[in-house]
């Protein structure tokens, strides 16, 4: 008797010696493992591949027929070479090169002209004669031959799955591995609820796999990748809702508002009315502060919708309460605007013991690891006595000798510029779990709001400041019209002229050291384009040139942080007229009298970037100008999206467009979390309405069965998708 063959059975026990490379290449361990790593898309025999598209140093893997075939013995060396053209039948071709120390009679055999086969390799360019001729050199194959018991249409019809592969595992090996498994394992009982699957309409697990790695047709297919997508979705919301469910069990110390504090005195001396949505979000702030559960909340607003104040009221009344608040920023440059930001709004609230201070408001306290040792020294005292009612910093805040004498509220900005272990040291600081607020420049779509920060109730700002002056884009070409990025110099000269003031923004800083790239939305290099313009040699150039009676300064990430402080105060007094800069400026920066900025290279930065970086501009009376200088080509991809960032100032519409255009495990924060991106299928962009959907199910079940006792097997489809540790990412995000 046969042993029985399961989910859980090593791969070593069902394919061989396959298994060694299959689990070096691809980490496929487990039969489980296997029949999850799913095809990328599917060919149908003779269908097109369309040859004409394939790039120069693409690993691809096509289908083609054999057009011609020819071999002939070496000139320069022993051995022989054979030559096959093969087409898609589209009208591309492209020649498939294979070398040998002996004949390659057999090959030429076997590559007979009309056969269909599956290529697989680097493609590359050589030059024959004054012709540049495509070409694959010693791909791997797999001829497709005809069974005799099947009719030509069949056969035709007959889709083929081509798999996530590397140079060493061909899509057909691993097509293989996964027949032989199919043909032995024994399905599990389905875990999904039978009442979900018939609500929904979806096909059993079992089915859904046989039919996604062996598709008889389009519309067998169709279901599969349904279900499977809801299994991605549902196990995510799974974990995020139960999360969310313990959170709310957690003890916090209440926070209430306290009529007649420093919030009351706070806001009676705003030079401005809040705005209807700064109001509400307010309303939400106050009463989740009161509850004797932690609140876990995310702020996102355009910039310049007032985020900022609205964290600030929640620190006072947690102040008012007898806590403390502790606002994160990810760069010193940002932490440095926040404190000069907050004591500016509170005035003498937020000087007391001091000779003009109101002996009824706060302290507050700066805390970055460049400031010196006295400043340092007062800070960490001020922090554990509690004489700093709020507490702003970097990371330097988490540092072990960091103490507080009852962190009460946790803000975090820019949130997803820090690491899980970040944020979680600092919850760590409290007693008891501090209430948290998240907030976000970058506005999220709503299906990445429910599935990265589905743990976290979110509140919108979209509602601008009364005085807040628009923004005018325009994409400038620079290679195609030279003379519109001379009049964005001279347009620069002329806001000078006016007394105000502009920022350059530049990719990377000079001087061949590591680069401040733009991030994980840029586009990945491309070794024929120049290198990205730099900080110091823009700078340089100018200074030297188009703005050469201007006062130049240059801002970056690797200045001392007293320079990048003093830098930024002159700009901010007026002193300096022009700064260059990395994406430092990108967030928190705030000099109403900047008017204008000028990003070069633009296209090398992402779409949220670029709508934060013109966030910066436009903050006083006077309108802003934003200039995307490009050498990107018309109608490329690159020009498109810089297109759509000039056509729009919603930040909500521009967020869609960057999830179409970034990964899904990037948007998941894969990166962070150290692993490769579980939603193999879904795409939090195209399938809004099944994670809808899985959410209003996940709800239901948890509500009845809070932590799946009732389901195991649903748990270990959970465990399985979700792992520890993305569920540990998850719940600190």
């Amino acid at each position: 008797m046969s042993p029985v063959v399961d989910f859980d059975t090593p791969l070593s026990k069902v394919v061989g010696k396959g298994h060694v490379k299959l689990g070096k290449e691809l980490e496929l361990h487990t039969v489980r493992e296997l029949l999850f790593h799913l095809p990328r898309r599917y060919e149908q025999r003779g269908s097109l591949t369309d040859i004409r598209s394939l790039e120069a140093d693409e690993q691809v893997t096509i289908q083609a027929r054999v057009l011609s075939v020819r071999s002939r013995r070496m000139r320069n060396r022993p051995g022989s070479l054979l030559e096959a053209v093969v087409t898609d039948d589209s009208g591309g071709t492209i020649t498939l090169v294979f070398f040998g120390k002996h004949s390659l009679a057999w090959l030429e055999r076997a590559l007979t002209p009309g056969r269909w086969g599956l290529f697989a390799g680097k493609v590359s360019d050589y030059r024959s004669g004054r012709q540049q001729v495509r070409q694959l050199a010693h791909p791997k194959y797999e001829l497709l031959d005809e069974p005799e018991d099947r009719v030509a249409e069949d056969f035709a019809a007959e889709l083929i799955p081509i798999y996530p592969a590397t140079k060493e595992v061909t899509s057909w090996e691993l097509s293989k591995a996964i027949r032989m498994v199919l043909d032995v394992v024994t399905m599990p009982p389905d875990p999904l609820p039978a009442a979900i699957r018939s609500g929904r309409r979806l096909a059993d697990l079992g089915a859904a796999l046989r039919d996604i790695h062996r598709p008889t047709s389009w519309e067998t297919l169709a279901p599969a990748r349904r279900r499977l997508k809801w299994d991605e979705a549902f196990a995510v919301q799974l974990t995020l809702v139960q999360r969310r469910r313990r959170a709310e069990a957690w003890p916090a110390t209440p926070r209430p508002y306290q009529a007649g504090g420093i919030l009351d005195a706070f806001d009676a001396r705003l030079p401005y009315e809040l705005t209807g949505g700064q109001q509400a979000v307010g309303e939400q702030l106050a009463a989740e502060l009161a509850q004797s559960h932690p609140m876990h909340r995310l702020l996102q607003g355009e910039v310049g919708s007032g985020k900022t104040v609205c964290a600030l009221r929640a620190a006072l009344q947690v102040v008012d309460a007898g806590g403390q608040a502790a606002l994160l920023a990810p760069t010193e440059v940002l932490a440095a605007q926040h404190y000069r930001g907050v004591a500016e709004l509170l005035g003498p609230l937020g000087r007391a013991g001091e000779l003009a201070g109101d002996t009824d408001g706060t302290q507050l306290a700066l805390l970055t690891g460049s400031l010196p040792a006295a400043a340092r020294r007062r800070a960490l005292a001020a922090a554990a006595s509690g004489e700093a009612g709020i507490v702003v910093g970097t990371h330097a805040l988490l540092y072990d000798q960091v103490a507080f004498r009852d962190l009460g509220l946790v803000i975090v900005d820019e949130q997803h510029r820090f690491g899980v272990e970040q944020r979680d040291a600092l919850r760590a600081k409290a007693e008891q779990p501090p209430h948290v607020l998240v907030m976000t420049a970058t506005p999220i779509p709503r299906t990445v709001a429910m599935t990265v920060y589905g743990d976290l109730t979110v509140s919108t700002l979209r509602e601008l400041p009364r005085g807040r002056s628009p923004i005018t884009t325009h994409v400038v070409p620079a290679a195609e019209q030279p003379a519109l990025l001379a009049r964005g110099w001279q347009r620069a000269r002329e806001e000078v002229a006016a007394g105000h003031q502009v920022y350059v923004v530049c990719p990377r800083i000079g001087d061949t050291e590591p680069e401040e790239a733009p991030g994980p939305e840029s586009e990945s290099a491309d070794e024929s384009r120049r290198p990205p313009l730099a900080v110091l040699e823009v700078a340089e150039s100018l200074a030297a040139g188009p703005l050469s009676e201007l006062r130049v300064r240059v801002l970056h990430g690797r200045l001392p942080a007293d320079e990048k402080d003093a830098v930024m105060r002159a700009f901010a007094a007026g002193e300096v007229d022009v700064v260059v800069s990395t994406t430092v400026v990108e967030v928190g920066v705030d000099v109403p009298n900047a008017t204008m900025m000028i990003v070069l290279d633009a296209d090398r930065f992402g779409v949220s970037q670029l709508h934060q970086l013109r966030g910066r501009v436009g903050r006083g009376s006077a309108p802003g100008l934003c200039l995307l200088v490009t050498e990107a080509e018309a109608e490329t991809p690159a020009r498109e999206r810089l297109a759509a960032v000039a056509s729009t100032l919603d930040g909500f519409e521009l967020a869609e467009l960057d999830v179409e255009q970034r990964r899904e495990g990037d948007v998941l924060g894969a990166m962070q979390s150290g692993r490769r991106s579980h939603l193999r299928l879904l795409s939090l962009l195209k399938d809004a309405d099944l994670i809808a959907e899985a959410r209003t199910e996940a709800e239901q079940l948890l509500a009845d069965d809070p932590e799946l006792t009732e389901h195991p097997g649903l748990a270990a489809v959970v465990e399985a998708l979700v792992d520890e540790e993305r569920a540990e990412y998850l719940e600190k995000t």
